[in-house]
């Protein structure tokens, strides 16, 4: 496995949301990715706590949890942590007990890397006692240290308030992070170690957890269609290719997909419908929720290939798309993400529902992109549902208006 420095923490947004949670709740799960920082947050959360720590990973506290839950939490007591939690769902009753003989909040913070596996547990047996909050690897934006206080609803002023807190658009800087990636170990490798780094992730972390949780034996396969998906981000999902290249079935690639969502390696966008705009295809969209694995798998060996292959409008997309999803998923008010496609094949990248307004966006690379594109939005007047502002995410370096509704937006307000 690939061993780093010591790296100066980097404040996550979820930090704001998982205190308010912990002060609500009894018990407040961290789920994502492996390796996106949730055991580090947390830590960091707990400093001058007396907060106990206990990692799954460890075979003995894990036998110890999975034989006997009581006896685990006389050995390791409330207050605590409890990292990779999905190794003993045994444990769910037991914190239920626990829970309810306190009025006490935020006894209990765990993590959790594998979403289908747990969540089923988690639900039926803490409903009313915990609070599930989800982690992704680094932002941009908190690479930069650069946080907004405000929610995003597109509108004039909320734009500009919060370009006062950026700065301006830097190409360069911005396919930096998409090769790069966000995962906090790789913020201060150098290309050999980053790539050492997602070959070890890749062999170790996900060969593993896809064997253990997901029941594949076919490792070989499993990694030919993890790389074919790569290679297709930001496109309508074909089952019939994924299955070819990867040389499976499709009820396998169908079964391997989930298998990734599950694991938070991969996010499908879903299709927007409602009784007016009836939904023409029921495909969704892929994305890599890390640029930076989806890069090293689609092996782009430099952050200037990828900025000028032929790739880079889809890594782009799937950039701002991912962006977009941690904004809402760390803010105080959640909002639906989406994208549109009819029978003629016209396309809305993105369709944001919130506060009963649709969001109409469209993603481009340029910094200067075509007027016209939103002219497509006006499949929004056909709607049941009210047209909120919009306009064109890009690299334009400041807000411009487009029209009443509409602006260009820089991609770093996201």
């Amino acid at each position: 496995m690939f061993i780093g420095v010591v790296l100066e923490y980097i404040q996550r947004c979820l930090e704001r949301k998982f205190t308010r949670m912990s002060s609500f709740f009894k018990a407040v799960l961290v789920t994502g990715a492996r390796q996106v920082g949730k055991t580090t947050m947390l830590r960091h959360l707990a400093e001058g706590q007396n907060r106990t720590y206990v990692t799954l990973d460890n075979f003995r506290a894990r036998n110890l949890a999975k034989t006997d839950p009581v006896l685990f939490f006389q050995t390791y007591k409330p207050p605590i942590i409890i990292d990779e939690a999905q190794y003993a769902p045994e444990l769910f009753s037991q914190i239920k007990i626990l829970c309810d003989e306190t009025d006490e909040n935020g006894l209990f913070w765990l993590t959790g890397s594998q979403r289908f596996e747990m969540m089923k547990n988690v639900r039926e047996t803490l409903a009313g006692r915990i609070g599930i909050l989800e982690l992704y690897s680094l932002s941009k934006n908190e690479k930069d240290s650069v946080f907004f206080d405000d929610d995003l609803d597109f509108t004039l002023p909320c734009l500009r308030k919060r370009q006062s807190k950026t700065s301006k658009n830097d190409i360069v800087n911005i396919f930096e992070h998409i090769w790069q990636g966000g995962m906090p170990q790789v913020t201060r490798a150098d290309s050999e170690q980053r790539q050492e780094y997602y070959n070890s992730y890749v062999t170790t972390w996900l060969s593993r957890d896809v064997a253990e949780f997901g029941g594949v034996t076919d490792v070989l396969r499993f990694g030919r269609f993890l790389t074919v998906c790569a290679a297709l981000v930001s496109t309508q999902i074909n089952y019939k290719t994924l299955a070819e290249a990867a040389d499976i079935s499709q009820p396998t690639a169908k079964e391997w997909l989930r298998l990734l969502d599950g694991m938070g390696i991969i996010y499908l966008l879903r299709p927007y419908a409602n009784n007016a705009l009836k939904r023409v295809t029921k495909t969704p969209k892929l994305y890599f929720y890390d640029t930076g694995l989806a890069a090293y798998l689609s092996m782009w060996p430099t952050r200037d290939t990828l900025m000028n292959g032929a790739a880079s409008g889809h890594y782009f997309e799937n950039f701002v798309v991912i962006e977009m999803l941690m904004n809402y998923t760390y803010s105080k008010n959640k909002a639906n993400l989406y994208y549109y496609r009819d029978a003629n094949a016209k396309e809305i990248d993105i369709f944001v529902e919130r506060n009963n307004l649709v969001h109409p966006l469209e993603i481009k690379k340029s910094a200067n992109p075509d007027i016209r594109v939103v002219r497509k939005f006006n499949v929004l007047d056909k709607a049941s549902v009210e047209q909120g502002c919009g306009g064109i995410i890009c690299m334009c370096e400041e807000v411009v208006p487009i029209d009443s509704k509409n602006c260009f937006i820089p991609c770093s307000l996201i």
